[in-house]
């Protein structure tokens, strides 16, 4: 390897080095993630509580085998995260950890699924097709709720309050007293 390439990756984890952290950094991650974070999550809640979709309906369990490609695609990236997270985590590189969840939730969930979704959620019949997709992104957020919680404890925690909590009372106060997630693999 190149000099020039040993050297940023000597910089990009030695926790020694200067972190430079303002206003503008902090901006940009608001901007770059956190936002997009939270629109997908408000896409959910918004558009579910005007159709009323409870996740605890047993009207509303589509099984894995009805439902889209792109709903499988979806669920099977996740699961992708989830063993990447944890194998970031278990090295010990937090950094790692959360470019994987930045990548999968602006690019994979924000970009592709709920925009190549939309018309599953705005049409106005309640078919199993609709209900099969707020199933997907009900689980994939419940579960990134989960992964977040290490790195943004709040927002995670909001998330899992309105998406469990408030259909399952009970269910445990915070996400941080849940089990971190584990892959189905």
């Amino acid at each position: 390897m190149g000099s020039d390439v040993m050297r940023w990756l000597y910089c990009q984890h030695n926790p020694s080095l200067n972190l430079n952290f303002g206003y503008h950094i902090g901006d940009e991650m608001r901007r770059r993630f956190i936002l997009p974070l939270w629109n997908s999550y408000a896409f959910f809640s918004n558009y579910a509580a005007l159709d009323g979709f409870d996740p605890t309906d047993p009207a509303n369990a589509v099984p894995l085998g009805e439902r889209t490609m792109l709903d499988r695609w979806i669920l099977s990236r996740l699961q992708g995260l989830i063993v990447d997270v944890r194998a970031a985590l278990d090295d010990y590189d937090q950094v790692a950890a959360t470019r994987v969840l930045e990548r999968f939730v602006v690019e994979e969930l924000s970009n592709w699924y709920i925009r190549r979704n939309r018309r599953r959620f705005w049409k106005t019949e309640a078919d199993r097709d609709k209900a099969a997709a707020y199933l997907t992104l009900y689980e994939v957020l419940v579960t990134l709720s989960g992964l977040l919680a290490p790195f943004l404890p709040f927002i995670a925690d909001e998330m899992y309050a309105n998406l469990v909590q408030s259909v399952r009372p009970e269910a445990e106060p915070s996400v941080h007293l849940t089990d971190y997630p584990v892959a189905d693999v």
